[in-house]
């Protein structure tokens, strides 16, 4: 069956447009890099362009998604589920990190045997910075966190988790109603429709967008960052593609259908997610395509949102190889016991990032505070290529909740594995 994308010119599919703007901006950046620096602007105002319309879309989706449903039971049981798939998997890929740095090695000899690690006073600042948000991270004012100071704060500061739990709060409160409620949950729905039409006609810009955020990557770090830094990205990449492949892919088979033809599926929020370096710029479209895949958008709407803030593969896996990294580049010595100290704690921090500029540098530093002898400062080492691992940590983290939400729909038999593989080939 030829879809309508098909039938597109190729220079009309969205997904070439960005793979191509792409390109051209590590060109346009590597080859004259003051200009590529300018081009910021584009990449930042695109991204602001659809981070505008995330709360509005994620409240309908919610709202809409657990009112229907009706059975609060079912909404315990697959909120139970979620939870757990997401904490299991999560761990898995902490897990996975560990083991490949442990292996690979990437930081041995980076500090010279019997040498201490010192930073600039730059780099040392530029860490304080990052040590001083990672004091917020605590478990309770990660908790006292998600309530907004008042009912539209949640929507002003663009914070996931606050938008999620207002939404919660309000699909209870329409579900209690009964046949009152339902007038304003059809109102809901039409509102989710027309934020999502807005999405359609903001994201095409997204090649824009993925050109100027590309630009100013490559014209502010270079190509000639990596440095002796290229092996934790090489590391870091194929960790990353190992977890997608036999990892997810495992449990993707498991329930049913390719990962590889569900990649497919994605291409375009992915090239999205991409061009961008943000997994949230796809989020609207993640839950579009899920839905049309024919999980109920109750799921969709429960999943979707919490695996934003929860079920984060790709930075769970950083977190993991770039702590143990910088022990071994600061001659620090981890046993066992410090290791999973390490596991443990960024099990907890890497939930509590939601909402916070430089997310991974801020649960990185909030880790590291546990672990005894590792300098702060070291995280200036990464700062130069922050940028080109967090487009693998965004990719992961993004197919990661996709996976998530087609195996919960599936395990409450919402989807069979006819109706799933159809879908996936029509796309």
């Amino acid at each position: 069956m030829q879809t309508a994308a098909s039938r597109k010119p190729w220079y009309r599919v969205l997904y070439i447009q960005v793979l191509v703007a792409v390109a051209l901006g590590i060109v346009v950046g590597y080859s004259w890099p003051d200009f590529g620096k300018s081009l910021k602007p584009l990449g930042d105002g695109f991204v602001k362009l659809v981070k505008m319309m995330i709360a509005p879309i994620i409240f309908c989706t919610v709202v809409h998604g657990i009112a229907s449903m009706g059975d609060l039971k079912k909404l315990g049981r697959v909120g139970a589920k979620t939870l757990l798939y997401f904490e299991i998997v999560s761990t898995l890929a902490l897990v996975i990190g560990l083991v490949v740095v442990n292996v690979m090695k990437p930081g041995a000899g980076f500090t010279p045997p019997g040498e201490t690690f010192h930073a600039t006073a730059k780099a040392l600042e530029a860490s304080q910075g990052f040590a001083e948000k990672a004091h917020s991270l605590s478990t309770t004012e990660f908790f006292v966190k998600i309530i907004p100071d008042t009912f539209l704060g949640a929507f002003v500061s663009g914070d996931l988790l606050q938008v999620l739990f207002i939404a919660i709060l309000v699909a209870f409160a329409i579900a209690a109603m009964g046949e009152l409620g339902k007038p304003v949950l059809h109102a809901v729905d039409y509102g989710a429709k027309v934020f999502f039409e807005v999405m359609h006609i903001l994201v095409k810009a997204a090649p824009v967008g993925a050109f100027g955020a590309m630009g100013f990557t490559v014209g502010s770090y270079g190509i000639g960052a990596l440095g002796k830094l290229v092996w934790l990205m090489a590391g870091f990449y194929l960790t990353a593609g190992i977890f997608v492949v036999v990892v997810l892919g495992g449990i993707a088979w498991y329930s049913g259908f390719s990962i590889f033809r569900f990649i497919a599926y994605l291409k375009d929020e992915l090239l999205l997610v991409l061009g961008t370096s943000s997994s949230e710029t796809a989020l609207p479209g993640l839950i579009e395509k899920m839905q049309r895949l024919g999980c109920s958008k109750g799921t969709v709407g429960l999943v979707v949102p919490t695996g934003y803030s929860f079920n984060l593969d790709g930075t769970n896996i950083y977190m993991a190889m770039a702590a143990v990294f910088l022990a071994q580049a600061t001659n620090t010595p981890l046993d066992l016991k410090h290791q999973i100290s390490l596991l443990l704690v960024a099990m907890i921090t890497s939930k509590g990032a939601s909402g916070i500029t430089g997310a991974g540098f801020v649960t990185l530093a909030a880790t590291l505070q546990a672990v005894p002898g590792i300098p702060i400062e070291a995280l200036a080492l990464l700062v130069g290529i922050d940028r080109f691992m967090s487009e693998c940590r965004a990719l992961t983290n993004f197919i990661g909740n996709g996976v998530a939400t087609v195996v919960i729909s599936r395990l409450e038999n919402e989807l069979t594995v006819e109706t799933l593989n159809d879908n996936l080939r029509r796309s």
